[in-house]
């Protein structure tokens, strides 16, 4: 049984004197992945005992980035999807292992008054097609911060968000192409009715308090993994970031 775990931890040094290397030690996950590091190179040395150490850096200094912490070596790392406008932000990591691919990928947001969401579209295409291709060689994990509430259950005030970004009518429909193509949103596929699960709150109107949240955080996995996945779990009492980790049991 292999343990996976995605957190985006908005600022890894800050989230580093909120706990996070005693929840890395705690769960011994066999690959742990961070979205939003807001780092550069150079900027952190991580002391993570018999773990392997892959990151991309955003080139614009103190955004986005990402890392893996795996502690089997990967047959082999790339960084980035191969298209050179999507590729300048440190938004995803693949690790090639012996009978599945794992990708981090911490997905652009469409930003207020949507004015990053044509671009947004694009990336979403051509990330699945990037997903797709490696999925004729072997089936694929991939998790990170989607930046998207798929359904109405997956965030607590869906009516009044319904043009925000996050919660647009295109944006979802992007994460519905991912599951039409094969994809499984693990944890909709142990708890599909499972109200009040979430992984973000804003830091606004004491929203983690009264979890007024968002699921936006996932583990998504290829139809041929169906029999593999064990559990799905969100650790929402994880503090540290507006995020919390969430995590995923599968037998690989």
């Amino acid at each position: 049984m292999k343990k996976f775990i995605s957190w985006n931890v908005n600022g890894l040094r800050a989230c580093i004197g909120k706990g996070f290397i005693d929840f890395v030690t705690k769960e011994d996950a066999d690959i742990f992945c961070i979205q939003e590091s807001k780092l550069q190179s150079g900027q952190i040395s991580l002391d993570l005992p018999g773990y392997h150490q892959y990151w991309n850096y955003a080139e614009k200094k103190g955004y986005s980035g990402t890392a893996v912490f795996t502690k089997e070596k990967p047959l082999s790392v790339s960084y980035g999807i191969g298209i050179e406008k999507h590729d300048h932000e440190g938004r995803v990591i693949t690790l090639e292992f012996e009978a599945f691919y794992m990708v981090t990928v911490y997905t652009p947001n469409s930003q207020d008054e949507l004015k990053r969401l044509s671009y947004r579209m694009e990336w979403e295409d051509d990330f699945l097609s990037y997903l797709k291709k490696l999925e004729e060689k072997k089936p694929v994990i991939f998790c990170g911060d989607l930046n998207v509430a798929h359904q109405e259950i997956d965030l607590k005030n869906p009516k009044t968000n319904r043009k925000n970004a996050g919660f647009t009518d295109e944006e979802r429909a992007k994460f519905s192409a991912l599951v039409k193509a094969g994809f499984i949103d693990t944890f909709r596929f142990f708890y599909p009715e499972l109200e009040g699960a979430y992984s973000w709150w804003s830091y606004r109107f004491h929203a983690r308090e009264k979890n007024a949240g968002w699921r936006i955080d996932y583990f998504l996995a290829s139809g041929a993994l169906r029999s593999n996945l064990k559990d799905a779990l969100i650790y929402k009492d994880i503090t540290g970031s507006d995020h919390c980790p969430v995590g995923l049991l599968a037998d690989i």
